[in-house]
């Protein structure tokens, strides 16, 4: 079954976190033909930076983030094989484009509403990057992750 443009989601599963920070290491990594530390073969990118996780939590508040500013990183990812995206609002035409391309969707979690989103996390590890914080690679397992098509694999999108 193909996702349409506005169908809503309810996700579990595995889901990678990462921003403009972590592409743009492995974008240099790449470059150079070193071997990147995590393998994006079949996975979804959320765009987040989490919170520093309260006591006894696996990890804080973790909000979608502005994804049309990872447009340049994104034929790169889909080029490893990642599947989906999932930001916060619209992208570039060249993401568009690339979702046409590629087969591939972006979706769109709620904005505002980090606190509620990481009550969704079950589990959480950095897998790549550490140095860099809240931007590092994270790996998270989800259960009911809500998520909304906002560009389907044919190009058509919400915006």
């Amino acid at each position: 079954m193909k996702l349409k443009v506005g169908e809503t989601v309810n996700y579990s599963g595995e889901l990678i976190v990462m921003r403009d920070a972590a592409q743009r290491k492995l974008r240099e990594l790449i470059a150079g033909s070193k071997e990147i530390p995590v393998y994006l073969g079949g996975k979804i990118v959320f765009y987040a930076g989490p919170a520093k996780p309260p006591k006894n939590f696996k990890i804080g508040a973790i909000g979608p983030t502005t994804s049309e500013r990872m447009d340049e990183f994104l034929e790169m990812l889909y080029d490893l094989g990642v599947i989906a995206t999932i930001g916060k609002g619209k992208r570039s035409n060249l993401a568009v484009e690339l979702c046409k391309k590629y087969q591939r969707v972006y979706f769109i979690s709620p904005s505002g509403a980090a606190a509620y989103l990481s009550k969704c996390v079950v589990d959480a590890e950095i897998v790549a990057f550490n140095e860099l914080g809240p931007e590092a690679i994270y790996r998270i397992e989800v259960k009911d992750f809500p998520m909304m098509v906002a560009i389907d694999s044919l190009g058509n999108q919400i915006f």
